[in-house]
């Protein structure tokens, strides 16, 4: 079983940056794709960035996807934050496991965490 968990949300003033972490966990698969999207209060949940799991970074406007360190954790920073950046924001993980020598796709959502940007 692969598990996804996304941290880094909470309360912040316009303006500035917020650095929020997407964690894979699991054994025996690899990553494909990573996304991030976000649902901002009373609407439908939009795509803000990505990358590939061979990436190392990729920069879309104010958003910037990062690997860190540690290979199954990917990092997304918000800069210049506004207002209209508050929603819950989720992490999206594409790859295969191998289970038992055989590669099997998984498409799993982690269970979101909130940013609230202050005006």
């Amino acid at each position: 079983q692969v598990q996804v968990v996304e941290s880094g949300g909470g309360l912040v003033q316009a303006g500035g940056s917020l650095r929020l972490s997407c964690s894979a966990s699991g054994s025996s698969f690899s990553i494909d794709h990573v996304d991030w999207y976000r649902q901002p209060p009373e609407k439908q949940r939009e795509w803000v960035a990505g990358m590939p799991g061979s990436g190392v970074s990729s920069v879309t406007g104010r958003f910037t996807v990062s690997r860190d360190n540690a290979k199954n954790v990917v990092n997304l920073e918000i800069d210049s934050l506004k207002p209209e950046d508050t929603g819950t924001y989720y992490c999206n993980v594409r790859g295969l496991r191998n289970i038992r020598g055989t590669l099997l796709p998984f498409d799993i959502w982690g269970q979101g965490t909130l940013v609230t940007v202050s005006s």
